[in-house]
């Protein structure tokens, strides 16, 4: 079985994932995981579409 992940979806996976794993090492109780968690998320994924709108922008 072949997935195929735009860069997009793959960037939102790994987004998924990493702030899982920051959310899980970095904070001692649940609820302190699981906001970090989501606020990594939204962290992420703000950073890629600013990222993608200066890319775009960029390239004239």
């Amino acid at each position: 079985m072949k997935v195929n992940l735009s860069h997009f979806e793959a960037a939102l996976l790994f987004s998924l994932f990493t702030s899982i794993v920051l959310g899980v090492v970095t904070k001692k109780t649940d609820r302190e995981r699981v906001r970090y968690g989501l606020y990594c998320f939204a962290c992420f994924v703000v950073a890629l579409f600013g990222l993608g709108w200066l890319m775009y922008l960029g390239h004239g």
